[in-house]
């Protein structure tokens, strides 16, 4: 499951973070646990640093995988597991030369097609969607629902696919029981009134 920051004004992505991390090395389901950093676009380099390194000062004593969204060179500076580039980032291929081999890749991808361009150019693994309406990002193309996330996954094999998009836990099981490997939350953990429950409850609804 990935944990996508909210650094929105009025939230504090920080004290979910510790607190989704804690949750998962509760149930020692750590290795199941991602988290990406990501600001808003007015947000300035030096906020998204100070915010990466925070977030990856949570994550690295715990094993916990960090990566930085659509700021390359953020996730470079603060020594990030890796990045996650959308629709209108560096393409694919670029972002490989940027980060090097080695480095966790995710690429944001809504069809087949797009699916295997990104695979063949490097990404590691794809966020598809969205999988529902999201009531934190707005601008978003329809929703794609659980089976055609289910069809992009097949069409990767052996490349993991992590829904995203008004996921809740409700809709997480149904997403990776139509082939999706993860899910990956932003408002169903940022807004809940207790994260670290939240994320308990996510993580054995995938165990």
């Amino acid at each position: 499951m990935h944990v996508i920051t909210d650094a929105r004004p009025g939230r504090d992505p920080l004290a979910v973070v510790t607190a989704a991390v804690a949750a998962a090395g509760r149930l020692g389901l750590v290795d199941r646990l991602a988290i990406q950093v990501r600001v808003e676009d007015d947000v300035t380099d030096r906020a998204a640093y100070g915010l990466a390194t925070e977030v990856l000062a949570e994550c690295r004593p715990a094993g916990v995988l960090c990566l930085v969204n659509d700021r390359l060179h953020v996730a470079l500076a603060v020594g990030a597991d890796g990045a996650h580039v959308g629709a209108d980032d560096l393409p694919v291929a670029a972002a490989r030369k940027v980060l090097g081999p080695g480095t966790v890749l995710g690429a944001t991808c809504r069809d087949e097609v797009a699916a295997r361009s990104a695979v063949r150019a490097g990404a590691t693994y794809l966020g598809v969607g969205p999988a529902f309406v999201s009531s934190t990002k707005t601008g978003l193309p329809a929703p794609l629902g659980a089976a055609k996330i289910g069809a992009v996954a097949r069409a990767v094999p052996g490349t993991p696919v992590v829904a995203i998009g008004g996921v809740t836990l409700d809709t997480a099981p149904g997403l990776i029981a139509a082939g999706a490997a993860a899910v990956a939350v932003v408002g169903a953990v940022a807004a809940a009134a207790d994260p670290g429950h939240a994320v308990e409850r996510l993580l054995k609804a995938l165990a």
